[in-house]
Order: structure tokens, then sequence, then C-alpha cells
């Protein structure tokens, strides 16, 4: 168990204990206390319930038993799949557990680039007292990139709201669209008609640094930018350069490149971008529920079924092969 809110004695861990399987916690805290390597704690397991923790080629070869990496969560880019296929070893993932949270927290972000909460809390704290004009969400245009789970449920509360929702996905939903009136359109067009923009995309060589210099230029300038999905997808010295240069109003991430956000990050000195500590998704019933669904995918797949929600399908058919299963 390597995902660092799951807890000893927790629901998850008494999930895995009634299955009749021994637990035993690798959080980094725990390594770091005990003076171990993740591969050192995984060499003897048969599965990992796995939080953003980076299974690397390495990691996977040090755990010749290693039947599972089962992870809390839908992003999958701190796993070698590629690595995992290879071993035979099953790469799980959470769909939909934690959409409802990461939407709550898309508009909780959208609310406070719009009405500046943040810069005015501080300027409370320090003495000031300022009203600046904010701007209504209502009668605006969200733009969402990326219509999968989380970005319909985007969708539905923006168009709750008032709001204007077009849309941009290789593969719309055309029943969606009819159903709630959504907009499908073009990258481009999405960015240049987006007052606020949020991106709900998995991490790739497609789509790594999506949102560069190029991409900014074609957003409005009092457009907002929005990033709960990775941070690798937005160029952050990019977005940087447009906000300082007053080519884009702000933006807000909860997401960045590398994480924690570096101490000398360009971002940190500007008014405009908030920042939070990857937190989209982190809430007890997310949790809960993500945590559940990756205990249950270890069981099915330690009892000889393939399990839902599998990222490397080949991986079944390789770990048969070598009678793994």
């Amino acid at each position: 168990m390597t995902t660092p809110y799951l807890e000893p004695g927790g629901p998850v861990d008494r999930i895995l204990r009634d299955a009749g399987l021994e637990t035993v916690f690798a959080r980094r805290a725990d390594r770091e206390a005990a003076g171990t390597t993740l591969a050192e704690c995984v060499a003897d397991v048969a599965g990992v319930v796995a939080g953003t923790d980076p299974f690397s080629a390495e990691v996977i070869e040090a755990a010749p038993g290693l039947r599972i990496l089962s992870r809390c969560g839908v992003g999958h880019d701190n796993i070698d799949i590629a690595a995992a296929t290879r071993r035979g070893v099953a790469v799980t993932i959470t769909p939909g557990t934690n959409r409802i949270s990461v939407a709550e927290h898309v508009l909780a972000l959208m609310l406070n680039c719009a009405r500046r909460i943040p810069q005015n809390l501080t300027a409370v704290r320090e003495g000031g007292w300022t009203q600046e004009s904010g701007r209504e969400l209502h009668g605006t245009t969200l733009g969402i990139v990326g219509l999968g789970s989380i970005g319909r449920t985007v969708a539905r509360a923006a168009l709750a709201l008032g709001m204007r929702v077009i849309a941009h996905d290789p593969w719309l939903d055309e029943d969606f669209l009819k159903e709630t009136g959504v907009e499908a359109r073009s990258l481009d067009d999405v960015l240049t008609e987006a007052d606020f923009l949020t991106l709900h995309l998995s991490l790739d060589a497609t789509t790594r640094h999506l949102i560069d210099a190029a991409a900014l230029r074609r957003m409005q300038p009092d457009a907002y930018l929005i990033n709960t999905s990775r941070g690798g997808v937005v160029d952050e010295d990019a977005l940087a350069d447009a906000v300082r240069a007053g080519r884009l109003a702000g933006a807000a991430l909860d997401v960045t490149e590398h994480e924690p956000l570096p101490a000398d990050s360009r971002l940190r000195g500007l008014d405009s971008v908030i920042v939070t500590a990857h937190i989209a998704a982190a809430t007890v019933e997310a949790r809960a529920r993500s945590g559940a669904m990756a205990a249950r995918q270890v069981i099915e797949l330690l009892a000889g079924r393939t399990p839902d929600h599998l990222v490397n399908p080949d991986s079944v058919s390789v770990a048969a092969g070598t009678g793994a299963r």
C-alpha cells in the first residue's frame, strides 16, 4: 500500500485483509522512516495499491512476484506501462471515483479566478479593504478540452450556473451533446471562444504541452486557464510569459509539471495565478471510493479473474504465457 492517505486498519486495509491478503504499508512517510526505497518495499509483494509514486521499469523489475499495480485515480503516467506489460503485471485505474470532487474543485477555481477571492483575502489580512469588480460566471463561455467523465460532470454544473459550454474531444458523445446542449468545437475554436478554459486530459506524447505559447496566443486576453488534469499538458514557462505580458487574465492550476511546485517556479511570483497542491480529488468521499475500487481489483486479479479498468490488457496474455496466473 503506497497511497499516502490509506491507513492501517482503515476500510481499504480491511477489504484486503478480509479477502485473506496480508497488507504492508510502504507510503513515502513509511519508507523515509524505515530508510528503505520503493524498490526494496515491493520486492516480495504480489500486488500494490498505488498512489503517485514512480513505478519505473527498475522498480517493477525489482519485484519478481508482482502481478498487479492498482492505481488509486485515473492517471497512470507515473507507471512504466510498457515495462509492466512485458513482465505480465496488470495495471488498473479507478475511473469515475473522483469525478464529482474534481468537478467541484474546477468550479471553485473558476469562482476564485472570477472574483479574485485569494487576492482579496490576502489584502484583508494585510489590513486592506479593496472592493474591485469581479465577473459573473453566468453568461460566460466555458471551454472544455477533454469531455470524459469529469469533463461531462463539469459541463453539467456549468450549464446549471447559466454558462454556455463548448467542448473539444476526439471522441465526443453525441447523445450527451444532444441531451445537454453542449456545443462541439475544434480545439482552435475552444481556445479562441472560451472565457474560461478547463483541461481534462491524460498525459501522453500527444498532449504534452498541448497548451503551449501558440495555444495561449489564441486565447482571449481576459480569459482564464484551469488545469486539474496533468501538469505536463501546459507549458508553464509559456503560461508565465502570457500572464506576465497581459495576454491572459490568469490561471488556476491544481497540477504542475513538477510536484511539489519548485521554489523557483515562475508561477509563484504571479498574482493572477492560483496553484493548489493537487487536491482536486482529495475528498473523504472520493478517496474512499477510489481506494475500495483499487483494493477490489487487486483481489480480482489475485483470484485469477481479469479486473475491470485494465490499462494494459496484453499483460494478461503475457502472464498466462509465463504461468503467472
